[in-house]
């Protein structure tokens, strides 16, 4: 087969994926690299596969593996692939993937015991990397809260490095709608703040509860109103110089807290 240019129509289709609009009309979007393909096929969610001949000879049984398992295959040029990529450097390895964001009910499903929730996160390398920890954490789900990052934009992806396939994700718009239904699913309400009424080193007995956290915006930490309405506020405290922390960081280190509080006590 002759590999496909950036005017083929398919690769062309397949380019307006970057666009939050196109996803939703849809609804697919693209997964590029190795980890991200890799986890999409295992979750079968892949319906077309591009490489380029480099990628070809480094992941020859990846790429069989996703045309064995149904998905169509095609050979594209470089030029195709930096049309397909939003990196300085492309992996030469894109997939066409069905969305992976879920009903928030569906995501609250069972009894959940650590749920993440980024709150307006803007900027999707952070989104992608508290998705990551989350995953790494053991966290039940996802849930994006107000006016959050796609999950599916590209950035975001490649910083789940495949953990968006991992676990279930949802998006809701009103906040208090969302926290309404974390709390119906049995989850105390837990938030981020510099000026919690507790410390993260003395929470051990409350976070062996089933626990959403809430973390906020990085630019301006999470809404006064969502803070009043946690059922706790937590501070991370600090002992260096440092004024604060980056999102990612803060949700590392409080959904690990939890993780470790929930498998002592032996409710996780």
């Amino acid at each position: 087969m002759d590999s496909l240019t950036e005017r083929t129509p398919r690769v062309v289709s397949a380019v307006k994926l970057a666009r939050a609009a196109e996803r939703k009309k849809s609804g697919l979007f693209l997964a590029e690299g190795f980890n991200a393909v890799s986890e999409a096929a295992q979750s079968r969610l892949v319906r077309e596969l591009f490489f380029t001949p480099d990628a070809l000879e480094r992941h020859h049984d990846l790429i069989a593996s996703v045309e064995a398992g149904g998905a169509r295959v095609f050979p594209i040029t470089d030029r195709a692939a930096k049309a397909l990529s939003d990196t300085v450097t492309p992996q030469g390895l894109i997939a066409v993937t069905e969305l992976i964001d879920v009903p928030l009910d569906r995501a609250l499903a069972g009894t959940p015991r650590l749920v993440a929730v980024p709150v307006e996160t803007a900027e999707p390398g952070n989104a992608g990397t508290v998705i990551r920890v989350a995953d790494a954490a053991g966290a039940d789900s996802i849930v994006l809260l107000g006016d959050s990052v796609d999950p599916h934009n590209g950035k975001c992806v490649r910083a789940s490095a495949g953990s968006v396939f991992h676990l279930p994700i949802a998006r809701e718009r009103s906040i208090e709608s969302g926290i309404d239904a974390l709390r119906r699913a049995g989850l105390t309400i837990v938030a981020t703040a510099a000026d919690g009424e507790v410390d993260l080193d003395d929470a051990d007995e409350l976070l062996t509860q089933p626990t959403a956290w809430l973390f906020g915006n990085e630019a301006h930490g999470l809404p006064e109103s969502v803070t009043r309405d946690a059922d706790h506020r937590i501070r991370i405290p600090i002992h260096g110089r440092a004024e604060s922390l980056n999102l990612a960081t803060a949700a590392a280190i409080c959904l690990y807290a939890s993780a470790r509080a929930q498998r002592r006590s032996g409710t996780s």
